[in-house]
């Protein structure tokens, strides 16, 4: 039997990583080869005719899984019976503004789409944030919209965990598949912390710590921490464009392993509401370690924290205390 259409949401459709992002799903790459899905694409009403213009270019590439594609500037309309919410819009900083102000500009969006997404979405719609600030933004929507459970809202960080397996993999010499168990701690932002300490390689002779086979603290506590953190300014410092293949490609990752499970023995980092784990505390969105199963994300526990990853946590940690409360002086 067919399986039935899965609705996807992404707002800022018409944008980069919209734009990168909706062929990806259309072809299966988040919900795998079998799953059908109707895309809803939302943008504002200035990007109206680029946004028709991507509805053209997916009727003209004939996906077979795309089974109905609805675009539109109307965030109720776009919000009505979805099953997925991918939350690409937001309002970017341009220079000369102050923190507030983007603050300020995304609540006021996200504050409108929570609201929508409360009264239309489908019942345990689940919703990822990435437009920046990622885990603020989040954090706004799950304030406006209390019926869609906490643990349905998650923010982007795997496109910073993938940018660590990759700076490993090209280290090594080694192919990226063969890494796993990195992760990202914390905020969407310079604060993040890129962890290695639990990571291991795949070899002929079983699994390796990465630590070990690096053998260089020196990289691994320094240079390798800040690509991590700066690689979208060092990607806009040469394609004099934001990284949105790269971001596109990760939020097809976070929403395929969330929904369809994590591999064995493997984690993922996603930005989820902290329930207290690793002394973090509660009522932030921060990126943890977490393994999948059944459509349901779980923090992975009892993992060693050193003291030079401790006070890496707890700075990512105040950066995201600072931003919840800048983003409520904001409501």
């Amino acid at each position: 039997m067919a399986k039935e259409a899965v609705r996807v949401l992404v707002t800022g459709a018409a944008g980069q990583i919209g734009y990168a992002l909706v062929p990806m799903i259309a072809r299966g790459v988040m919900l795998g080869p079998e799953q059908p899905v109707v895309l809803h694409m939302l943008d504002i009403p200035p990007a109206a005719e680029a946004l028709n213009g991507v509805k053209m270019e997916l009727v003209d590439a004939a996906f077979p899984l795309l089974r109905g594609i609805l675009a539109t500037i109307d965030v109720v309309e776009a919000c009505t019976g979805v099953n997925i919410a991918v939350m690409v819009g937001g309002f970017p900083r341009k220079e000369g503004m102050e923190r507030k102000d983007v603050m300020s500009k995304n609540v006021s969006i996200y504050k409108a789409q929570a609201a929508a997404l409360e009264k239309h979405a489908a019942p345990n719609c689940k919703v990822l944030i990435v437009a920046n600030p990622a885990n603020t933004n989040a954090l706004i929507l799950k304030e406006f919209a209390p019926s869609i459970p906490t643990r349905n809202i998650s923010c982007l960080t795997r496109l910073d965990h993938n940018r660590a397996l990759g700076q490993i993999a090209e280290r090594l010499n080694v192919h990226v598949s063969d890494v796993k168990n990195v992760i990202i701690w914390g905020n969407h932002s310079s604060t993040q912390y890129p962890d290695v300490n639990h990571a291991s390689i795949l070899t002929k002779d079983g699994e390796k710590p990465v630590r070990g086979l690096i053998a260089d603290d020196k990289w691994l506590n320094s240079e390798f921490i800040t690509t991590v953190q700066q690689r979208g300014a060092a990607i806009i410092k040469a394609r004099k464009l934001s990284s949105a293949l790269s971001a596109a490609s990760a939020a097809c990752d976070h929403i395929h392993d969330w929904v369809l499970g994590t591999r064995q023995g493997t984690w993922v980092s996603m930005g989820v509401y902290s329930d207290g784990s690793y002394g973090v505390p509660a009522g932030l969105i921060y990126s943890f370690p977490v393994t999948c199963e059944k459509g349901e994300w779980s923090i992975v526990q009892g993992l060693k924290i050193d003291e030079f990853s401790r006070t890496k946590l707890d700075a990512t940690a105040n950066e995201l205390a600072e931003e919840k409360s800048l983003a409520y002086s904001c409501l």
